[in-house]
């Protein structure tokens, strides 16, 4: 699968990884892509991809969704970001669905730090992850990251 991970942070980085390690075709898309060696443009890195993970800072995906609308909408996008300064929830839920109105839209990956991602393995368990979205297009992807989808 090609895949855009937006952020190579902690979160980003990790599941990027993670995801390019079981053969996924993984790309960042970074300002400045100097600054991770798998990394393009943003826009490049838009238009590669089938999927698109979200690993942005919470406070700015609504402005991220308009600023790249045309590039996103009709893609697999997985939002894995939480925005606790947001009056209607931790999420931007609305925002996506107003910008991406053809985009499957899942929001997934915002509840567990960084370190379960780098190290699936909860006391010899393989942890359940726990997604919101109209289909079942990423269960895969969540497998890959060695995880359990529900």
């Amino acid at each position: 699968m090609r895949v855009a991970v937006i952020g190579a942070g902690r979160i980003g980085g990790t599941i990027g990884g993670r995801w390019a390690k079981a053969g996924h075709e993984v790309v960042y898309g970074l300002r400045d892509p100097g600054k991770h060696k798998d990394a393009r443009s943003i826009g490049d890195a838009l238009k590669a991809a089938d999927v698109v993970l979200l690993a942005i800072p919470g406070n700015a995906v609504a402005q991220f969704v308009r600023d790249h609308a045309r590039d996103l909408d009709g893609k697999t996008l997985i939002d894995a970001t939480n925005n606790p300064g947001n009056p209607g929830g931790m999420h931007s839920w609305s925002e996506l669905t107003k910008a991406l109105p053809h985009a499957k839209l899942y929001r997934a990956f915002n509840g567990y730090g960084w370190e379960v991602f780098a190290n699936p393995n909860l006391r010899g368990e393989t942890p359940d992850l726990f997604y919101a979205g109209t289909g079942n297009e990423i269960d895969q992807l969540i497998t890959d990251a060695g995880l359990n989808p529900v």
